[in-house]
C-alpha cells in the first residue's frame, strides 16, 4: 500500500510540475510523416552521452577512445577534446558550459568556453568520484548517477557534494522541461525513478513512476540508460527495444524503432529548432527530425 501511495502521490505531484496535457498524446504527435533515422557519423568504438549547445550543436562522446566529437549544423563531425579519460555522460549547463562524466579518471569537468577553438580549457569540478551519467539544474548544480555505491549524488555551485538518493541501481538521469522533476533509470527493474526537486538540489516524493518500461522478448532487463524530455513533457528513454517514449503523466506511448539492431544507448534533442532527435547506438550516430522541440531546462 506505501508503494501504490507514493505514486499515486507522484503522480498528482508531478502533474503539477509537467505540462499539463493528460489526454492522449499517440506517437503521430512526434513522428514525421516520410521521416527516418539518418546515419551522422560511424566507425566509432561505444559512442554514448550527445548533449546539444545553445544553439542546437550535438556533442557526443566515443568511450573507449577517450574522444569527446561536435555535430556542426552542417552534418560535419570534428574531434573537440581526444583526451577525454573514457567520458561517459555529457551536459550543458548555464551559461554554454559543457559538463563531462570523466569515467576514466573518476571526476566530474566543467568546459567553460566549448565553442572556442584550440584545445579546450576545463575545470575539475568533483574529484575521486564514481560517475555515470549527469543532469546540470538552471544553478549549475549537478545530479550524477554513481552505479558502483548505488546512489545518487548533487554537486552544488559551491563544489560540495550531497547524497539525494540511496538504494537505486543508477544509470541514467535526466531533468524535466520545467526541471522540477528529476528521473533516474532503474538497471535492474522495469521502471524508472521519478523525484521532486526540493530546495537546494534536494530530492522527495520517490517513487516507480514512469513504466512498465517494455523488455525485449527472451530478456529480463530492459537495459534502460539515457533520456531527454520534450517541450510538452514527454519521456523519451533509450532502451534495448527501441526509443520508448512515456507521455507527461507517466503512461506508454509507444516505442521509436532503433536505427540498427545494437545497443541504443542515448538521446538529446539537437538542431537549430531543437526538433531533431540524435541517438548513439554503438558504434554509429543518428539523427531524425520529429514535431515536438526538446529544448534543455536550463535554457527554457
Amino acid at each position: 500500500m506505501r508503494t501504490i501511495g507514493l505514486a499515486l502521490l507522484m503522480q498528482l505531484s508531478l502533474g503539477a510540475l509537467l505540462p499539463a496535457r493528460a489526454q492522449d498524446m499517440p506517437l503521430s504527435q512526434v513522428l514525421i510523416p516520410g521521416e527516418d533515422w539518418q546515419q551522422v557519423g560511424a566507425g566509432y568504438k561505444f559512442t554514448e552521452g550527445p548533449a546539444a549547445d545553445t544553439q542546437g550543436n550535438v556533442y557526443f562522446t566515443d568511450v573507449p577512445t577517450s574522444t569527446i566529437y561536435r555535430i556542426e549544423q552542417d552534418g560535419t563531425v570534428g574531434v573537440f577534446d581526444d583526451q577525454a579519460e573514457k567520458t561517459s555522460g555529457l551536459c550543458f549547463g548555464p551559461g554554454g558550459k559543457l559538463y563531462a562524466c570523466r569515467m576514466g579518471g573518476r571526476k566530474i569537468v566543467v568546459y567553460p568556453s566549448p565553442m572556442q577553438s584550440g584545445p579546450p580549457e576545463f575545470e575539475v569540478l568533483a574529484e575521486d568520484v564514481d560517475v555515470n551519467d549527469l543532469a546540470v539544474d538552471y544553478l549549475g548544480g549537478v545530479y550524477f548517477t554513481d552505479p558502483k555505491h548505488s546512489r545518487v549524488i548533487y554537486v552544488d555551485p559551491g563544489k560540495r557534494l550531497h547524497t539525494v538518493a540511496e538504494e537505486v541501481n543508477p544509470n541514467g538521469v535526466v531533468l524535466s522541461a520545467r526541471g522540477g522533476t528529476l528521473v533516474v533509470t532503474e538497471a535492474k527493474q522495469p521502471w524508472l525513478w521519478a523525484f521532486r526537486v526540493e530546495h537546494g538540489g534536494q530530492l522527495s516524493s520517490r517513487a516507480p513512476y514512469f513504466g512498465v518500461v517494455q523488455i525485449p522478448a527472451g530478456e529480463e532487463l530492459p537495459r534502460s540508460d539515457g533520456m531527454a524530455f520534450d517541450d510538452d513533457g514527454r519521456l523519451y528513454l533509450a532502451s534495448a527495444v527501441g526509443l520508448q517514449v512515456f507521455d507527461p503523466t507517466g503512461r506508454y506511448s509507444g516505442v521509436i524503432h532503433k536505427p540498427q539492431p545494437a545497443f541504443l544507448s542515448n538521446v538529446i534533442f539537437g538542431g537549430p529548432d531543437f526538433k531533431t532527435l540524435y541517438v548513439t547506438c554503438q558504434d554509429k550516430v543518428f539523427s531524425r527530425k520529429v514535431q515536438p522541440a526538446g529544448r534543455p531546462a536550463w535554457l527554457r
